[in-house]
């Protein structure tokens, strides 16, 4: 059955100076020191997610989803598919709704969306859509869209509307929940741009898009063969890059920046936090503080933290102050 579906519903909603070079020398050994008191967290460690590291279910989840490039055909979830809807920017084949849903405005809102944008909508047996479903809960809705487009590492690193670039570089993050986490804060602080490696790591599976609630939608995302070569060229395009890490010595508070320079901000994998080489690459590392008992922040919650400090930072540039 195709067309809006007939059902009771209550009433629609209305409506270039690198930071850090001082001191990082060698480009990755810091020479300063943090705040000093507390441990520093780790970019990676899963633990503190609550779900097994298991690097292979993102691979498996990657591999179902039929895609292979960055991903993104199949949405799932009621804020991932109205924010698929209303961002435009991709084209929608379908929109499934369970048949048995009870009212709600976000549904509402989903079937307005798709009326306007003139995708249909089918109602499916709830059994069929979570056989068809790759997230635990689907909601009632997933949609069927076009992959998403891989933008060129170096339109990222352009100055566009005023704006310095803003990236996020994340170097073999493996588990789908903390990758959809770490799009969704950074969509939250301004990020302009992502940067994925090619291999070894989980693209935008249906996973990554529900937990993002929307974010792949609205960021620029690149994918690279390799993060220590893209930081290589992010450093000649005056895009410098601070790798998080535990062992730095110099807090990411504390940190030199510029508030108005293009900066890139790379966090390792779970559990073993940056490779080798992608840290020799940084720019700068720095660590984040902590003062509790626990031994590291994940890689979700710690990129959330670095993403809203460096936004702080960016934000107090003059033309932020002129604003």
């Amino acid at each position: 059955m195709s067309g809006p579906p007939r059902r009771r519903r209550s009433p629609a909603p209305a409506g270039n100076n690198p930071i850090g070079r001082g001191a990082t020398p060698g480009r990755g050994a810091g020479a300063g020191s943090g705040r000093g008191a507390g441990r520093s967290a780790t970019s990676g460690d899963s633990a503190a997610s609550g779900r097994p590291r298991a690097g292979g279910a993102g691979r498996e989840e990657s591999r179902r989803s039929g895609g292979r490039g960055l991903g993104g055909e199949q949405v799932e979830g009621r804020q991932a598919v109205r924010e698929l809807l209303s961002a435009g920017r991709r084209a929608v084949r379908e929109v499934w709704i369970a048949e048995d849903l009870d009212p709600s405005p976000q549904i509402d809102d989903i079937e307005r969306l798709a009326t306007r944008r003139r995708v249909r909508i089918v109602l499916v047996p709830r059994a069929k859509l979570e056989r068809a479903a790759h997230t635990d809960a689907p909601q009632g809705v997933l949609a069927h869209a076009r992959p998403l487009e891989e933008v060129e590492l170096e339109l990222l690193c352009r100055v566009r509307g005023g704006v310095a670039p803003f990236l996020v570089v994340l170097d073999g993050v493996t588990d789908p929940h903390n990758v959809g986490a770490l799009l969704r804060s950074a969509e939250c602080a301004g990020v302009t741009g992502v940067v994925l490696p090619r291999h070894r790591a989980v693209h935008v599976t249906p996973t990554v898009a529900k937990v993002a609630a929307g974010a792949v939608e609205h960021l620029d995302i690149a994918v690279v063969p390799g993060v220590p070569n893209a930081l290589r060229q992010l450093d000649g395009w005056g895009v410098t890059s601070v790798g998080l890490d535990a062992d730095a010595p110099v807090s990411l508070f504390d940190l030199p920046l510029e508030a108005s320079a293009g900066v890139a901000l790379v966090m390792g994998a779970e559990g073993r936090g940056l490779a080798s080489l992608t840290r020799r690459r940084c720019s700068a590392l720095a660590a984040i503080p902590q003062f509790g008992a626990l031994g590291s922040l994940n890689v979700a919650s710690a990129g959330a933290v670095a993403c809203f400090e460096l936004a702080r930072r960016r934000d107090a540039s003059p033309r932020g102050e002129g604003g």
